[in-house]
């Protein structure tokens, strides 16, 4: 489904509640599914999860994750050490284009069984799964940290525990520090120390004093910051439920938007957007090492606001849904824009008339409107549906929001916004 979104007046003062976070929903499913007495509350809501949730709960020999890479690496580290257990584990298209490799050596290296099925280094896998005794590792952290969260999810259950030695500078450290902050809020005593970690084995968890309340998703809130940063001054959006001490890395987002104008105010568990002022028009860099999450979002605000931008930290981006870097050059370059990207960053020059040429209330508002492609990518199309506070646009394949946010749309048109099926 493809739908055309519009902006025909100006944002409803509304309030958004969004569902919990995929990152922390999809590490306590699997906490879970190793210790049945961990209960949580605001579960992500998303394919992703549902992905994960079924692959743990059932008894099935062959499992489609679809798109969902956090599944793929989690599922293939529960699994591997799931002793009695064989599975194949396989995806869409692209998740088979997708490496998987590091994960697997450094399992094999722990005594897992692993066979590739069809292309080496890549899934889909079949795996026995088997008592896993060796517990000191080293492994590249420069590639993905869902394959180091992956070890450190399963490493309490090992009987010997695990001591992790990062080789390299992690990628996406908030997401390591997120699953330890975890570990340890469910009793698990797990340590960073220097390049290290060290998991010590815990056979059973006994001693649970309350229900863990999942954080909302930060990613989720960063199409609302564009949004508010596209607006004139004034504009508010209220969304639930945040805290300052988040765990999710994505919660920079604030300390970003402050320099598009955002100022956000903590209020008990919500958050309030407002445009507070507008962004002086310079050339704006970003190091987006440990938030490569919001590039996309980041990169169009910037675009929208006619500011130039270099975004580093990158290179993770080519091995998602889709090649993120490629795919947002394509279509920034559609609507004018000068870009240029490496293997690890994305530099962005506005067309110099955007501003000029979207005005609100303008005759271009009547047009059918620009059309993004989203390649199979959920956050694709939901960085590019703010541009519809300047522009009408038609994002192609709708749907795909579902991976991480169904009600995307849904919440969008409480905003004010008209959604229209194409």
């Amino acid at each position: 489904m493809d739908v055309r979104v519009h902006l025909p007046g100006s944002i409803k003062n509304g309030h958004i509640t969004i569902t919990g976070s995929k990152s922390e929903t999809n590490r306590l499913l699997l906490l879970s599914a190793l210790y049945p007495n961990i209960i949580f509350e605001n579960a992500s809501v998303s394919d992703d999860s549902d992905v994960m949730h079924k692959a743990l709960c059932g008894n099935n020999t062959v499992i489609d994750v679809q798109h969902a890479g956090t599944a793929m690496r989690f599922l293939t580290a529960f699994f591997a050490s799931q002793e009695g257990r064989e599975v194949v584990l396989t995806g869409s298209a692209r998740m088979k284009q997708r490496p998987i490799a590091i994960l697997v050596e450094a399992l094999r290296l722990l005594g897992a069984d692993i066979e590739y099925l069809e292309n080496e280094g890549f899934p889909p896998l079949r795996i026995k799964g088997r008592k896993l005794t060796n517990n000191r590792l080293a492994v590249k952290a420069g590639v993905s940290s869902q394959y180091i969260t992956a070890l450190l999810l399963i490493a309490p259950k090992l009987e010997n525990g695990l001591e992790l030695t990062l080789d390299g500078q992690a990628t996406s450290l908030p997401y390591i520090q997120m699953t330890l902050s975890l570990l340890n809020e469910v009793g698990i005593d797990a340590k960073f120390q220097d390049n290290t970690i060290i998991v010590p084995p815990k056979p059973e968890i006994n001693n649970l004093k309350r229900e863990i309340i999942i954080e909302s998703d930060w990613s989720s809130a960063s199409y609302y910051y564009s949004i508010v940063a596209l607006s004139p001054e004034g504009t508010s959006v209220t969304l639930s439920s945040y805290k300052k001490n988040s765990l999710q890395g994505d919660s920079a987002i604030v300390n970003i938007y402050q320099q598009f104008g955002v100022e956000t105010i903590f209020n008990n568990n919500n958050i309030r957007l407002t445009k507070a002022r507008s962004p002086e028009p310079i050339a704006f860099h970003l190091d987006l090492n440990s938030t490569p999450d919001i590039a996309q979002t980041i990169a169009v605000t910037c675009f929208g606001l006619g500011i130039g931008c270099r975004l580093t930290g990158l290179h993770t981006l080519k091995i998602k849904e889709t090649d993120r870097l490629s795919a947002l050059k394509t279509e920034l370059e559609k609507l004018g824009a000068e870009v240029s990207v490496t293997d690890d960053h994305i530099s962005i020059q506005p067309h110099p008339g955007f501003q000029s040429r979207y005005q609100p209330c303008s005759p271009s508002l009547e047009g059918p409107g620009e059309v993004i492609a989203t390649y199979s990518d959920h956050r694709m199309a939901m960085a590019f549906a703010p541009l519809a506070v300047k522009i009408p646009v038609i994002i192609q394949d709708a749907g795909v929001v579902s991976k991480s946010y169904p009600a995307f749309w849904e919440d969008m048109i409480r905003l004010g916004f008209l959604v229209d099926v194409q």
